[in-house]
């Protein structure tokens, strides 16, 4: 072969061989560059965990990727870029865990292997297990997957960084479809009010960790004195009375279920400073131990403690307060079957927030309209925040000075919890906790005045008169009948209760399905009075108080249900509880206010003294069924129906009876003994998660009773003459519908939205027997049922990443109409609508500034001062519905003319407050490299 020939050929072959090395380089080069985490989840035992959720964050661009564990509990996730990313796997009644800087380099293969721990406090809510949803990661509130019921947990995420730092649970929950929150001097700063579906305040539940908490009184919550929104790590709203394994005093329409900080594996320590309007003062300081030993023995034990003080003049005039408050949650870990929780708080408030609210005349003036009129002299008042008439402190009538309203308030509450797998598919969980309540009150005697009522003989007032020391005001005593009586000029009140629970839960875990049972059991004694007093020397200004009692009460509530998985899709859930509830009262004589003197003669001509007190006591029970059903279509798409009953338990107001000026031999006593109200209520809904779009919708029709209340058997020739009888209000319906719905728009940037449309109208009247009364009259069925929006909208704009947290919220609240006794909707609470905005930085570069933040708050933007809640004048006896009968006689209303419009200056008003601002900075503390 010529020379010239092969040496052509070796060309050829050269320059083929370098293009297939450039190639084959280039081919390397592009593989090389990904990188690739596989590894196995464990449980303790060294069982893989099936369908374990895994995440891989990029540290620098925070960037996910997620995947499951297979069958084995092992799992892939590939082409990962280069650099440092965060591990974390979670998995349904285990603790989320999480490793962090993990270094891939170019072309490398890294092996993770994690093992969960049992859940021990339920720190952790994993939503839609199994679903990889950017769109449900990062949404602010959503439901789960596996729902069976209107649910949405509020993530850690949207506490942190799109609430007030010095938030209330209140402000948290208002994210939730059909939720608005009431708070008149400031978000966190004193007691606001939550409702939702047309359920006030202690018509539903609210548990800590699992532990109902609520006043003795009744089932109402003090929204400022146990829980700062520093301790909540997560809120899950369950919007039905839930299933049968859902505890509570009130599962009447739903369940807020706050939980607790949830636990790091690693240290971490910050330190926080907020300042804000009305000089708002927040120090907080929080350290998590991460998972730590004693002496060189294995970590077992984990840490989270949280110590804080709160100071604010508050939106209200002379509205003062502070609040000093301390937490401790701690861990141990005896076995990987067992382990140990405890949980301290300690709170001490003090405020000076008067005991009334701002008359219309006082917040607004006289209107030029002439819709409504403001006679005589308006008396000085505190708590608008918007219009302020004290001119003198030094003034007898101007006693309403901070200084003569006091609060001091401490709370404690404390559990422990054992949580321990026993073999077989069974678990044990025990929770033995104790909390108290203590409100010593001191305040001025301020009485609304609805009428024009005489002070003195000659000064008019309407509104608010400030009683000065034992001056005569023309009122009626149910005691003596005596029209014309001395007012004390302040009021020493007292309420304090302490209480013994346990909580015990069973669960099994089949092929057939999950078996729950369990006991929940409540103790609580309370001592409660009001004592009319002199402020000037701190002492009782008569003889007999308005009130003095104690009482005890005892709550069960056993219960048992299954879930049946019919099908890998498919699960049923039936069960029932037995709610039981005893309430034994010890009354003193007192003033005629609740249950009078107690003589044993006609009160007109008392001759004979009876004993000091008098004792009552009852049982109320009430069997709760359930039914549910989830259907999972696909993977991140399933369906669920529901009917479930919920209960109230009665107030203690249902034994406060009283006399009156009838002819009587005896004390009066409760001859009819109301019964527990209850709920039923039937709802059907769909979850569904895509990876940038997530939509759960529902519709519900609830039946509830609604509340009590209490007349005197006038029956002529009756034996019980005169004693008291308590019936249930109307039934009322509420039916609509909700939506909650989170969108990505692009990378970081979501849309948050929800909404609901309802209606509500009482469907039942008043059953009077032989009983004639005014306060006998019947609802009709198209009147609304008051403090029920007819619709809600929430609005949410959010960006997250590259270390910025902003959003922006709107909430509005569609009309309401209001009653005042009678059932006649005498009034309408225009719309209103509140927007806020956060800002949020932080240095995310696992330095030793780690977490470090910087936020900025802003509530109620526009400044907006609308009406929220609505308290008006008259009573139902001089107010009563049209053409309706009022005993013997027909009633007519003099307000009808002007149709629902408010219709008199000495309503009073709940005002929003306005505007206001926060700047906070948070130093983090963590190892270095961590």
């Amino acid at each position: 072969m010529p020379y010239a020939a092969l040496s052509s050929r070796k060309r050829i072959a050269a320059r083929s061989l370098s293009v297939f090395v450039l190639f084959l380089g280039a081919l390397l080069h592009a593989q090389s560059s990904s990188a690739k985490l596989q590894g196995t989840i464990t449980d303790s035992q060294g069982n893989g965990l099936v369908k374990a959720v895994v995440t891989a964050k990029n540290n620098a661009t925070e960037t996910v990727k997620t995947t499951r564990s297979d069958a084995n509990g092992n799992f892939t996730i590939d082409d990962l870029p280069a650099g440092s990313y965060t591990v974390e796997a979670s998995s349904d009644g285990f603790a989320s865990l999480s490793k962090s800087d993990i270094t891939l380099n170019a072309g490398q293969t890294q092996v993770v292997a994690l093992s969960l721990k049992i859940s021990s406090v339920l720190q952790e809510i994993t939503v839609n297990a199994g679903v990889d949803s950017l769109a449900a990661q990062t949404a602010p509130s959503g439901g789960f997957i596996e729902e069976r019921s209107a649910q949405s947990l509020i993530s850690n995420t949207y506490i942190e960084n799109f609430t007030s730092p010095i938030a209330d649970y209140g402000e948290i929950v208002q994210i939730v479809p059909g939720t608005f929150t009431t708070s008149t001097d400031g978000i966190g700063l004193g007691q606001s009010k939550t409702y939702f579906r047309g359920f006030i305040d202690g018509d539903y539940d609210i548990d800590f960790d699992g532990i109902p908490f609520y006043d003795t009184n009744s089932p109402t919550h003090h929204s400022w004195a146990f829980f700062p929104s520093q301790w909540i790590g997560g809120v899950d709203f369950d919007r039905s009375p839930g299933t049968a394994s859902t505890i509570g005093p009130t599962p009447f329409g739903g369940s807020i279920h706050l939980l607790s900080e949830p636990l790091t594996s690693e240290l971490d320590a910050r330190g926080n400073f907020s300042y804000g309007t009305w000089n708002t003062k927040l120090y907080d300081a929080a350290f998590n131990s991460g998972s730590f030993g004693f002496f060189g023995r294995p970590a077992k034990s984990n840490l989270f403690v949280d110590v804080q003080r709160m100071t604010s003049d508050g939106y209200q005039t002379f509205n003062y307060q502070m609040r000093n408050a301390g937490s401790l949650l701690y861990q141990y870990m005896f076995s990987p079957r067992t382990v140990l929780t405890g949980f301290s708080g300690v709170i001490q408030v003090d405020a000076n927030t008067p005991n009334i609210a701002t008359t219309r005349c006082q917040a607004y003036g006289a209107p030029a309209s002439g819709a409504y009129t403001c006679t005589g002299a308006l008396a000085p008042f505190a708590g608008s925040g918007i219009k302020f008439l004290m001119t003198n402190n030094s003034d007898p009538a101007n006693w309403m000075d901070y200084q003569y309203n006091n609060y001091h308030v401490p709370t404690d509450f404390e559990y422990v919890g054992l949580k321990t797998e026993l073999g077989k598919g069974w678990y044990l969980e025990a929770k033995p906790y104790t909390y108290n309540y203590d409100n010593s009150e001191y305040y001025s005697n301020a009485t609304p005045i609805t009428e024009a009522a005489t002070i003195n003989g000659s000064s008019t007032y309407l509104g608010v008169a400030i009683n000065p020391c034992n001056i005569p005001i023309s009122k009626t005593s149910k005691s003596t009948g005596i029209t014309t009586v001395a007012e004390p000029c302040a009021i020493d009140k007292y309420n304090s209760y302490r209480k013994y629970g346990e909580t015990l839960v069973v669960t099994q875990t089949s092929n057939f399905g999950v078996f729950r049972g369990g006991l929940w059991y409540e103790w609580a004694r309370t001592s409660r009075h009001q004592v009319p007093s002199d402020p000037l020397n701190n002492r009782a200004d008569q003889a007999l108080p308005k009130f003095n009692e104690q009482f005890w009460t005892n709550s069960y509530q056993p219960y048992g249900e299954f879930e049946f998985h019919v099908t890998p899709r498919f699960n049923v859930t039936a069960g029932t509880k037995f709610a039981a509830y005893t309430l034994d009262v010890l009354h003193h004589a007192d003033d005629g206010a609740t249950v009078g003197p107690l003589t044993c003669a006609p009160i007109t001509s008392p001759t004979v003294a009876c004993a000091a007190t008098v004792s009552n006591s009852g049982s109320f029970t009430a069997w709760l069924p359930s039914l549910d059903a989830n259907y999972r279509f696909k993977p991140d798409w399933s369906a669920y129906a529901q009917v479930a009953t919920g209960s109230i338990v009665p107030p203690s107001t249902v034994y406060d009876y009283y006399q009156t000026p009838t002819a009587k031999v005896s004390n009066p006593q409760l001859t009819t003994p109301p019964k527990q109200q209850k709920s039923t209520t039937y709802q059907v809904g769909t979850v569904y998660k895509a990876n940038k779009f997530t939509i759960d919708a529902d519709a519900y029709r609830i039946r509830f009773q609604n509340s009590y209340s209490a007349v005197e058997d006038t029956t002529a020739g009756d034996v019980n003459l005169g004693d008291t009888i308590n019936f249930l209000q109307p039934s009322s319906i509420t039916q609509g519908i909700e939506f909650e719905s989170n969108m990505v728009l692009t990378h970081g940037l979501n849309l948050y939205l929800n909404g609901t449309a309802a209606n509500a109208y009482y469907s039942g009247s008043l059953n009077a027997g032989t009983i004639t009364s005014p306060y006998y009259v019947k609802a009709p069925a198209s009147l609304w049922v008051a403090q029920t929006p007819t619709d809600t909208e929430t609005e949410g704009l959010t960006y997250q990443g590259k270390g910025l947290d902003l959003g922006i919220f709107n909430k509005r609240v569609g009309e309401q109409r209001v009653d005042n006794g009678a059932y006649h909707n005498q009034a309408i609470i225009n719309p209103f609508s509140t927007a806020n905005a956060y800002v949020n930085y932080t240095i995310r570069n696992h330095s030793i500034f780690d977490q470090t933040k910087i936020r900025l708050s802003g509530t109620n933007l526009l400044d907006s001062h609308n009406i929220q809640s609505l308290s008006l004048a008259g009573s139902a006896a001089t107010q009563p519905i049209p053409g309706s009968t009022c005993g013997t006689s027909t009633c007519t209303d003099p307000f009808t003319t002007a149709g629902p419009t408010p219709i008199n200056g000495g309503d009073l008003p709940g005002i929003m407050a306005g505007r206001s601002f926060s700047f906070s900075i948070t130093f983090g503390f963590a190892p270095m490299n961590r």
